[in-house]
């Protein structure tokens, strides 16, 4: 029979509410070796991630990759860990806390909010168990990626899944597939890249630069090419940019397999060969700066650039906590919890329901 995890106290006079889950990719504990390992382990293992036959990518991953790619990422994590801890997990964190401000003042109904990463700490079933200790009965699963792909939004939803069925009393529950071509989403972001063109001047070229996945994913029906393409030329368009003006391409290529092209790397060294002034980077498939923003665009791509012969080089931040995409983030669950919020009860409802139930017999 399957182990149900325990279910939270219920009172009867409790307001029911709404939870709102936001989850990201995840970051190990530490820039170690020995941290990395189990991260990447889980990672790795994750058959949306890697789509080989499995006993083939076990003898791969616990054979070769596992006893060499710790080392190389624990260094490359070391470069942009703050004192405060890695980046990705600290965008995520102060996200949630100012969306949580920002649904107070816009959500009536009583709601919690909550953050999870996919790998690593703290982990969807946690935050999940979480919200239903906190009285949450309906929850929205919100991950965060403008984009989707199976092995990103696909993934996220499937902890999410697995989690549920360890809950004898399952909640209500939405997804949000992904936000690609949402208006507020483009409005933060075209607004993000006006403001550092205001402070920094223009380039000659900007190059967006989305997470990339392999070519095959394409071929077997992923959608994932298709939205970053939109969400490219909809922020081109917004931006008023000519093709010739701005250029999109993939990122963080891993194994021999090809990948969506083009490659950024290639394009990078290509425009510095091709004698173009200035680039500059924006990358609008991560909703916080994390490692593959930080140190494999802002500090390896720019090391290509220049060594291609390009002259000046600039990376536009992420989004993180603008005030512009917080605001569009809250736009996008309100959105999304229509008829949830109308649902929701007051406390004098919960009282008189409360009171039903203990005259019907009900145990305090």
């Amino acid at each position: 029979m399957p182990a149900y995890r325990p279910e939270p106290p219920f009172d009867h006079g409790s307001s029911r509410k709404i939870g709102i889950l936001l989850i990201n990719l995840g970051t190990p504990e530490a820039p170690t070796a020995r941290a990395l390992r189990p991260y990447l382990k889980e990672f790795l293992s994750d058959p949306r991630v890697v789509e080989m036959p499995r006993a083939l990518w076990w003898l791969v991953l616990n054979g070769i990759i596992l006893n060499t790619r710790p080392k190389k990422s624990a260094e490359k994590y070391a470069q942009i860990w703050t004192r405060e801890g890695p980046p990705l997990k600290l965008h995520t964190e102060r996200q949630t806390k100012l969306l949580k401000g920002y649904l107070g003042e816009r959500l009536k109904a009583p709601h919690r909010v909550e953050y999870a990463m996919r790998y690593g700490a703290p982990s969807v079933e946690g935050a999940l168990s979480r919200l239903r200790e906190q009285g949450c009965d309906r929850i929205l699963v919100l991950p965060l990626y403008p984009q989707y792909a199976a092995s990103s939004t696909g993934t996220a939803f499937d902890a999410v899944f697995r989690a549920l069925q360890r809950m004898r009393n399952v909640p209500a529950v939405r997804t949000v597939r992904h936000y690609h071509d949402h208006p507020d989403y483009l409005r933060a972001l075209a607004q993000s890249v006006r403001d550092y063109w205001e402070k920094n001047g223009r380039p000659d070229r900007l190059v967006m630069s989305f997470h990339g996945v392999p070519r095959f994913a394409l071929d077997k029906g992923d959608p994932y090419h298709c939205e970053c393409l939109k969400t490219g030329r909809l922020l081109a368009q917004a931006l008023g940019l000519d093709e010739n003006r701005y250029q999109i391409c993939f990122q963080s290529r891993f194994g021999p397999a090809e990948w969506l092209k083009p490659y950024t790397a290639a394009t990078l060294e290509a425009l510095g060969k091709q004698g173009v002034p200035r680039v500059d980077v924006v990358c609008p498939g991560f909703a916080g700066d994390c490692l593959e923003t930080l140190e494999e665009i802002a500090m390896g791509g720019k090391a290509t650039f220049l060594k291609a012969g390009g002259k000046e080089f600039h990376y536009i931040p992420a989004l993180n906590e603008r005030d512009d995409w917080i605001r569009a983030l809250s736009n996008i669950v309100l959105e999304n919890l229509q008829g949830w919020e109308n649902g929701a009860e007051d406390a004098d409802t919960a009282q008189q329901r409360r009171t039903r139930a203990l005259a019907a017999g009900a145990r305090a």
